[in-house]
């Protein structure tokens, strides 16, 4: 693992949304809007919060959502082109803000022109055996993306798309930026993603790669892929769910969980992204706290998805856009936000002050010293030094309530 990742504490940005681009298929090749180089008036703004590394969702010409690629080597025209990327990574650099780009390499768009020239030139042309197709239907089927017939997933056995995603995160790695997120790993062959990386990292040993994996033997696929971490839902799911059931029996099963995944790998953490109902709609804003509170004093490299450190609300429908209310637009600047959120964000300031003044919490192991229903206490510690340690008391119920505190005293209190 990279060692400047220990360090970095991810803002999560889903720029189609943030930048008010639409995320609607259009026809024809989109006009070039420069929305791009508004994000750099957001980058004092991250730091403030306590962050120092932005986690840019798809930034590549897409049909509409972004995860339908059609140009893995171009920047959507709905957000720039490559002069507003560059000068948006040198920017975070000067403020020494890493950067991480979101690949998407288990599947392509439906009108992506290495299909389009398969389908056209039969089983024998050149881009053939990139993609699952079946020649013996008429017409023939492709192997399509969790139902959807706008997704077309690769054939990762096939030598062209190792060479293509080898050669995509390397172009961007020289271009600039830091870190990948790989969009879908949990689809995608671990030992896939083994020869891929080791051709990466021998040009760019200091990169750092995750994985989105939803379920799974965490710890096997990272030993496998040779990723350097993946998406601990578990923990999301644990967190979010005990805090609205008033259960924190899940939570404290979990955590036993989430000391052996620290052992073996740093797990990227997180109360929220792209793909999910915000955390304050899930379990209230005074909960919310408390869920910010375990992110940010256990183990891991936690990521905070935009909006969620003002306290923003939006529901995830399985419908047709039915991400919309969380991958919404951000105003011009931070100056233009709402006051409503400024408890939010000086909580999240708190936490991720303590966080800073103990980085020994990116590999912390937790001990649950007191468990009931609406009642949890818990120990974070450094194995390398057990003196360090942190004591963490969390309540549900009439009111919310949350405690941090060192040897020293309380460093955190909060009642909703």
């Amino acid at each position: 693992m990279s060692g400047w990742s220990d360090d970095t504490i991810w803002w999560a940005v889903y720029p189609l949304g943030f930048l008010g681009a639409s995320t609607r298929p259009a026809d024809g090749r989109r006009p070039l809007e420069h929305r791009l180089p508004a994000l750099e008036g957001w980058l004092d703004y991250l730091l403030s919060i306590g962050c120092n590394g932005l986690a840019l969702g798809p930034i590549f010409e897409s049909v509409s959502h972004g995860y339908d690629t059609l140009d893995h080597f171009r920047v959507d025209p709905r957000l720039g082109d490559e002069d507003d990327l560059a000068h948006l990574v040198a920017a975070c650099h000067e403020r020494g803000i890493r950067v991480a780009l979101d690949g998407v390499f288990n599947h392509v768009s439906a009108a992506h022109p290495a299909l389009l020239a398969a389908l056209s030139g039969g089983p024998g042309s050149p881009t053939a055996d990139m993609f699952h197709i079946d020649w013996s239907t008429n017409p023939p089927t492709r192997l399509n993306f969790e139902g959807s017939d706008d997704l077309v997933r690769l054939n990762h056995d096939s030598p062209a798309v190792r060479e293509l995603v080898t050669r995509v995160m390397n172009h961007w790695l020289e271009f600039g930026v830091d870190a990948w997120r790989l969009d879908a790993a949990y689809a995608v062959p671990p030992s896939f993603w083994a020869p891929v990386l080791a051709e990466v990292r021998a040009s760019h040993p200091r990169a750092f790669v995750w994985g989105e994996v939803i379920h799974g033997d965490y710890a096997r696929i990272v030993a496998d892929s040779t990723m350097d971490s993946l998406t601990e839902y578990e923990l999301w799911k644990a967190i979010w769910s005990s805090l609205a059931a008033e259960n924190f029996y899940e939570l404290d099963w979990t955590l036993a969980r989430h000391n052996g995944f620290v052992e073996d790998f740093v797990p990227m953490t997180f109360l929220g992204n792209h793909d999910t109902t915000r955390i304050a709609s899930r379990v209230g804003d005074a909960k919310a706290v408390l869920a910010a509170v375990v992110l940010l004093t256990v183990g891991g490299i936690p990521s905070i998805y935009y909006g969620d450190e003002q306290g923003f609300h939006g529901v995830k429908y399985d419908r047709p856009w039915g991400d919309d209310e969380v991958r919404p637009a951000m105003p011009a600047g931070p100056g233009e936000l709402s006051g409503l959120g400024a408890g939010m964000l000086r909580r999240h300031q708190q936490l991720i002050s303590i966080r800073r003044r103990n980085p020994w919490l990116v590999r912390a192991r937790t001990t649950v010293t007191q468990l009931a229903n609406d009642h949890l206490v818990y120990e974070a510690y450094d194995p390398a030094d057990a003196a360090r340690r942190l004591y963490v008391s969390l309540s549900v119920g009439a009111r919310a309530k949350a405690h941090v505190a060192d040897a020293a005293g309380g460093l955190f209190a909060f009642e909703g």
